[in-house]
């Protein structure tokens, strides 16, 4: 009877333990939780009431007891063999899409995961709370950086009259040392008169045509010449795409990895753009009756590709390879791309122009640890000089690495 009344003992502490632990999910560190989120479940599951693959998750602690939650996380085929009715009413509502397993984490990490979508959702409903505060200051801003452009053109303007003022000014009082009492001139003549006059015999004077013809050729070779420069240069093109397609949403929000859809990234000498089979992998139970969804869904059918529009030009005399660049270069897509992952329309930020690559081959320095290969160059370019091994010192400015 003793042994039992320990063992009651025990049980009882065990779950008064685990309550509390649960009672204070919002004041634990939720770091944990997000990694575990954002590695494991963000792919499927939104924090928010959003249906992804899977249901959101916003008060799933308040929609399920924890020990189900943790059972489910460990083994959901398992709770729906069992015949649970929430289990196998959830499988069924979501195509029976079979959830990963994740038998390897503990309790306490589960729960941290929880903590982490309770914050989450509370720092999403305290800012709508203060939308209005918290919209008046960009407001704000806004307007004066507007009021501020007036001002300083009407500030120019000012500027401008009191100059022609000055001249006229002077002018005048250039004549009026001139002039005698008896002369002609030296009756009243209005200001706006002698500003005429004046302007004729400046504009007659053979100095003042040179120099102004001089000024308008100038002009116009300067123009000519950035127009010439600007053939073949699409900085800022973004062209209507078949499918609208959020980069904003998939690489930002859902923070999906840019392999998973552009397999060449790291391996090939282009990045490729993603088949419709890829983009199947989702969206054969996510927001299928989307307009925009149902393209890929005909080009599927009719099995003809979709014609995605090329951003990125770079002309057939250059070589390019995309693996050289951010396998063994180590660069980051937003070096020549921009900031993808916020771009609702995907378009070209960087010039990419050779002038553009070739400062780029200037500046970087080359990552030479690790790699055998470096070896004889670094112990070479070392005994030379004391500054850093940069792509233009191993051949990044020869012609013949792009042009052959």
């Amino acid at each position: 009877m003793t042994i039992m009344k320990r063992l009651k003992n025990v049980s009882l502490m065990a779950i008064l333990v685990f309550f509390a632990s649960v009672a204070s999910v919002k004041a634990q560190d939720n770091a944990e939780g997000e990694q575990i989120f954002k590695n494991n479940c963000s792919t499927c599951h939104a924090v928010t009431d959003e249906v992804v693959v899977g249901p959101g998750l916003k008060g799933i602690s308040q929609r399920r007891p924890i020990e189900w939650i943790v059972t489910w996380v460990h083994n959901p085929q398992a709770v729906i063999a069992s015949g649970d009715k929430y289990a196998v009413d959830l499988y069924n509502k979501y195509n029976k899409a079979q959830m990963t397993a994740y038998p390897g984490y503990s309790a306490a990490q589960i729960t941290s995961v929880i903590a982490y979508i309770d914050a989450q959702v509370t720092a999403v409903v305290a800012p709508v709370a203060g939308a209005v505060v918290a919209g008046a200051a960009p407001a704000a801003g806004s307007s004066n950086g507007g009021m501020m452009q007036y001002v300083m053109i009407a500030l120019l303007g000012v500027m401008v009259l009191v100059l022609v003022a000055l001249l006229s000014i002077v002018s005048s009082l250039t004549k009026l040392s001139t002039i005698t009492p008896d002369s002609i001139e030296g009756q009243k003549i209005p200001l706006l008169q002698r500003i005429a006059e004046n302007g004729k015999k400046l504009t007659a004077n053979s100095a003042f045509k040179t120099g102004a013809a001089l000024l308008i050729t100038l002009l116009i070779g300067k123009a000519t010449l950035d127009s010439a420069y600007g053939i073949g240069i699409h900085q800022g093109y973004a062209p209507e795409q078949p499918i609208q397609f959020s980069h904003k949403l998939h690489a930002g929000q859902y923070e999906i990895n840019c392999t998973y859809c552009h397999t060449g990234v790291y391996k090939g000498k282009g990045a490729n753009i993603p088949s419709a089979n890829i983009c199947m992998n989702c969206h054969n139970a996510i927001k299928r009756e989307s307009p925009e969804i149902q393209k890929i869904y005909r080009s599927l059918e009719k099995d003809e590709p979709i014609q995605w529009v090329r951003v990125h030009n770079l002309p057939d005399l250059a070589y390019f390879n995309h693996a050289q660049h951010t396998n063994v270069g180590g660069l980051e897509c937003t070096n020549c791309h921009g900031e993808i992952a916020k771009m609702e329309v995907v378009q070209q930020r960087s010039s990419l122009t050779m002038g553009w690559c070739i400062d780029c081959h200037r500046k970087t320095e080359v990552n030479a640890k690790g790699n055998a290969y470096y070896d004889k160059l670094v112990e070479l370019h070392n005994s030379e000089t004391k500054e850093p091994l940069k792509v233009q010192n191993i051949g990044g400015l020869e012609c013949s690495k792009c042009h052959y």
